[in-house]
């Protein structure tokens, strides 16, 4: 029992660790956050933006390597 709950933990743990590198890398990666596709919205005071291109090229990206390590 114990040893499930182990590498559950083990594993939320590397996530948490890749968040965390890829919210430091992507100020370093200057088109991530702007591609064609999310949506920016301006109205005087109001500001609006969800990354939706750049979310499902992650979600890609993510399943892809997801796939790669688990064969």
């Amino acid at each position: 029992m114990f040893g499930t709950l182990g590498r559950f933990l083990i594993l939320v743990g590397l996530v948490v660790v890749l968040i965390g590198l890829l919210l430091v890398l992507t100020e370093k990666i200057p088109w991530l956050g702007r591609l064609p596709g999310d949506i920016l919205i301006k109205k005087g005071k109001w500001t609006f933006y969800f990354p939706l291109a750049t979310s499902i090229l992650l979600s890609i990206l993510i399943t892809l390597l997801i796939n790669l390590f688990r064969k």
